[in-house]
């Protein structure tokens, strides 16, 4: 199933659609500005700035849902990645990325890759088991989101790649962004 042709609305309000990133290789990321994981922002940036030219785009969509680590209103958001991270990937406005009101990009981006459960190799992915298991074990049953910083990684042709969880680095895409560029 493709992603493309999927309205969106960037985070200065502008219309906008998946398909105007027809053919290129895409990451998709849900943000959020309080959040253990907004260091991240250096690795998508330095990601940005290193395969751009080669047809890489970063699709930043703030969220949120994950413990209201995203307070701010879009200006907030935007001017927060802009002066701290130095962000220039294309940013949209605050959206649902989980449950029912999920935005239908995010919709597809779980149908088409569901969640595979937490690498127990890696510490941080059993941290996070135990964090869902003893807070939320209902999230562990669904396919949505479970935190801020949950890369897709999305091919020329609009098709879902590989999800990455929140803990999993930007740098750790470098092989699979190489090979699809």
């Amino acid at each position: 199933m493709s992603i493309h042709n999927i309205p969106l609305v960037t985070i200065q309000g502008q219309t906008a659609n998946t398909s105007d990133y027809e053919g290129k290789v895409l990451i998709i990321v849900n943000i959020a500005s309080k959040c253990g994981f907004t260091p991240q922002y250096d690795g998508l940036e330095a990601l940005y700035k290193k395969y751009h030219a080669q047809g890489l785009e970063i699709l930043g969509f703030p969220s949120n849902q994950f413990g209201g680590q995203e307070p701010g209103d879009n200006t907030e958001v935007e001017s927060f990645c802009q002066i701290n991270y130095g962000v220039s990937f294309p940013l949209f406005t605050k959206t649902d990325v989980k449950g029912s009101n999920a935005h239908p990009l995010y919709k597809a981006l779980i149908q088409t890759a569901p969640f595979q459960g937490f690498n127990m190799d890696n510490e941080a992915g059993a941290r996070f088991q135990g964090m869902f298991e003893q807070g939320m074990p209902q999230e562990l049953t669904t396919d949505d989101v479970k935190w801020n910083f949950t890369k897709f990684l999305v091919d020329r042709q609009g098709q879902v790649v590989r999800r990455y969880e929140s803990y999993e680095t930007p740098a750790s895409m470098t092989d699979d962004i190489e090979k699809l560029l």
